[in-house]
């Protein structure tokens, strides 16, 4: 490449396995009762998937347009030797650095406060809601040390100890925010947290602000690439394992809603008879006693036949 060639973003790999969750969701919803409960909470899925989907595609075009030389890689799934895993939005490639982007596309605003908690207000059909949730910065920390154990899985041991020792300098994290309508509020949070979190628009300046004197071409970068990519599990379980867990909940919820349904149905249209006088059995509910507030069924023939029938 010669020296003023025109920056060149390779793109690796582009898909993401939450389309296919995505797709589920909505194949799962056209079976649903828009009535019901589990439709509302299935939509709310929906919604939460397809904003991570769209925060992502901003992300991507942040990057292809960014006018930097970059080997991307879009949803990378490793594992470790010892079964720890992690699942990273975006694994980038810099000429000075690799970065490893959490991606989050939040309804409302974010709050972080000087503990580092992450604090979210929202409003959801009228109605606002506050409420606390995972640091996208520990969950970041978290698939970078899964990198380092699956970067050293495939590395000989001098590598390891001498490698090693710069492993933080050419490995960074960082969680971008992709929702453009996100207020961040880090007025009390440290300068720590506050450097680790940025908004899409700003990703391009982080990038270029890396820069080292150690410096790597495109074929080096395409290479690392290839060998990050390598490490990619193709037939994953996570967001398969995470749709069977849904959709159990969601089919719990409809058999519940149907068996009351059915109980109500009984009651309001039951025909039973008497077995002593022949009657008709009347659904009551005891109002005096140990039992009071209980349902039991009464013949209609009271108080000339006393049968009653508890549930």
């Amino acid at each position: 490449m010669g020296l003023f060639s025109k920056p060149e973003v390779v793109v690796l790999k582009d898909t993401c396995d939450s389309r296919e969750f995505l797709y589920k969701l909505q194949k799962l919803r056209a079976s649903v009762p828009d009535s019901s409960h589990a439709a509302e909470k299935i939509d709310k899925e929906i919604a939460v998937t397809e904003a991570g989907i769209y925060g992502e595609d901003s992300i991507l075009f942040e990057l292809k347009n960014s006018g930097m030389n970059l080997v991307v890689i879009r949803d990378l799934f490793i594992q470790t030797q010892n079964g720890r895993t992690a699942q990273i939005d975006f694994f980038v490639i810099t000429p000075y650095a690799n970065v490893i982007i959490e991606c989050k596309n939040l309804f409302g605003n974010i709050e972080i406060n000087n503990k580092g908690d992450f604090i979210r207000t929202f409003n959801y059909k009228g109605h606002y809601y506050k409420e606390g949730i995972y640091s996208p910065i520990t969950q970041n920390e978290r698939h970078l040390d899964v990198y380092k154990d699956c970067w050293e899985d495939n590395k000989g041991l001098v590598t390891k100890l001498i490698a090693g020792k710069f492993f933080a300098d050419y490995n960074k994290t960082i969680v971008v925010l992709a929702n453009p309508k996100t207020v961040v509020n880090d007025k009390f949070a440290k300068k720590e947290i506050k450097q680790q979190v940025i908004r899409c628009d700003q990703l391009v300046n982080y990038l270029k602000a890396l820069k080292t004197d150690d410096h790597r071409n495109l074929k080096a970068m395409r290479e690392s690439g290839e060998r990050v990519l390598a490490m990619n599990i193709q037939d994953r379980t996570d967001y398969l394992n995470k749709f069977k867990e849904f959709e159990q909940e969601v089919k719990s919820e409809l058999s519940k809603a149907e068996q009351s349904q059915d109980i109500k149905k009984t009651e309001d249209n039951t025909t039973l008879k008497c077995p002593r006088c022949g009657g008709q059995l009347v659904l009551r509910v005891a109002k005096k006693g140990e039992n009071a507030g209980n349902k039991f069924y009464g013949c209609n023939n009271y108080p000339k036949c006393r049968y009653i029938q508890n549930l």
